[in-house]
């Protein structure tokens, strides 16, 4: 655990009892803060009594008398669409508000870092989709070239979880934009940005709340090396905003699809294939067609993310190839789960908006595609053009009848559950058709969660392929 700084003598209120929020108790506590719990919800507030934190009821008038800093969890709005009662009274009373990743960001480095050889750095990733595929992916790449590497954030452990720093240790944490909007210190060593999609705009006051959001990671601490993925404007925008000239290299250019040959440092993926162009020469190249974690041209983004920032670690071309073929891919992110009779079933289930299943979409030949859950904003229309491949979807969902009436130009089944879906599209299938679960949606019409939706798609898969 990492305790937290300057905190010591200080009252420390904790909103939000899950992982990061018990978390942050403890490391408050462990840095000398007297903390004062509160969720919303009894099972928080449960966890909270066990872990022997005072509960509070921060909603009540009075409850942040004396309190010097209030730390939420991520999931809890503190803006839009409305703020939660304690964040409103605490911003009312100019109490600071702070999350984990703040305070975890002012108290990572300590005096004990003068008694080691390399300084340990810090990678933060962050973007719409590709983010947990880049941040596991590079966490693979360190671990597997022997850099000592931890992985935190939105994925794995919490940041204050984490183990004291070691020699040239490099943290890799993936970052929400609830996580990098509220927190106030940000500073990383290098800073990742894969893409931009529309998603989670009520929380954000619409898409450029959005972007600001994702963008404070680069603007508040100024990291030293900045990865930008550039397909969309707001990532040229902000290599634009990063950048000197074409030949700063501090900031490395990636994209997926185009050529960036230019007098700077730029990573790209073109016809499977990734190059590594720098001071206006190409100095790596190396085939991704044949790395079996990483299908589909949208992986090939991931995949030049991870490399660059793995090189500005000091790592070669070759050792990064060599990682990357052995990577086994992610739960829920394009994961082959299982093939029988030359049919192969992927499980997609973190392809909750419309941008990511259509890159899940484009990395398959003949599809058989799950689909269907809780909408977001902007209906299906720009997954159309993308949906070439797919032979039939198979729709889930509570509305699945409605979400069907939109994919036009589509055969379509409405199979309503997973266990219909799996089963229909598994008769139906042919040698050399994938079963994709891509559900261009969120899960919870029918599910707690997109891991416990991938979890049922594969054990229905199992069912099939004995």
């Amino acid at each position: 655990m990492i305790p937290v700084q300057g905190v010591a003598g200080q009252m420390v209120a904790v909103l939000g009892l899950g992982r990061s929020g018990l978390t942050a108790a403890q490391a408050l506590r462990e840095g000398g803060a007297e903390v004062v719990v509160w969720d919303d919800g009894a099972t928080g507030q449960a966890a909270g009594e066990e872990a022997g934190f005072e509960l509070r009821d921060l909603t009540r008038q009075g409850a942040l008398q004396g309190v010097d800093l209030l730390v939420t969890s991520p999931g809890i709005p503190h803006l839009y669409p409305a703020p939660h009662p304690a964040i409103a009274a605490a911003m009312k009373a100019g109490v600071a508000v702070d999350n984990d990743i703040g305070l975890f960001f002012r108290s990572y480095a300590t005096s004990d870092w003068a008694d080691l050889d390399v300084e340990p750095k810090v990678i933060a990733i962050t973007g719409s989709n590709g983010k947990s595929t880049t941040a596991a992916l590079l966490h693979h790449i360190l671990i597997e070239c022997g850099r000592p590497s931890q992985l935190a954030g939105n994925i794995g452990r919490g940041v204050l979880d984490l183990e004291p720093a070691h020699d040239g240790e490099v943290v890799v944490l993936e970052l929400s934009s609830y996580q990098t909007e509220l927190a106030r210190a940000l500073t990383p060593d290098v800073a990742v940005f894969t893409n931009l999609s529309p998603d989670h705009l009520d929380r954000h006051g619409g898409m450029g709340g959005y972007f600001a959001a994702k963008r404070r990671l680069f603007a508040e601490g100024g990291p030293d090396r900045a990865v930008i993925g550039v397909d969309e404007p707001e990532g040229q925008f902000l290599a634009g905003q990063l950048s000197g000239s074409l030949a700063d290299d501090r900031v490395i250019r990636v994209s997926s699809g185009q050529k960036l040959a230019t007098e700077g440092w730029c990573v790209f993926a073109r016809k499977g294939f990734l190059t590594e162009w720098r001071k206006g020469r190409q100095v790596a190249s190396i085939d991704l067609r044949s790395v079996p974690g990483l299908p589909g041209a949208h992986n090939h983004q991931n995949a030049c993310a991870a490399f660059a920032a793995a090189r500005t670690v000091g790592l070669g071309p070759r050792a990064i190839e060599a990682a990357l073929h052995s990577y086994p891919g992610l739960p829920h992110r394009s994961q082959r789960v299982g093939e029988k009779d030359g049919v192969a079933y992927v499980n997609d289930s973190k392809a909750t908006n419309v941008d990511s299943a259509a890159k899940a979409l484009q990395a398959f030949k003949a599809i058989r595609w799950i689909c269907g859950g809780l909408q977001k904003e902007g209906g299906l229309e720009a997954l159309l053009p993308h949906a070439g491949a797919v032979r039939r979807a198979y729709v889930i969902g509570r509305e699945a009848e409605a979400f069907a009436l939109q994919l036009k130009g589509i055969d379509v089944t409405v199979c309503s559950d997973m266990a219909t879906a799996v089963a229909t599209a598994a008769k139906e299938a042919e040698a050399g058709d994938t079963v994709l679960l891509a559900p261009a949606a969120a899960s919870f019409d029918q599910y707690d969660s997109f891991e416990k939706r991938g979890e049922d798609f594969a054990r229905e898969v199992a069912r099939i392929i004995g």
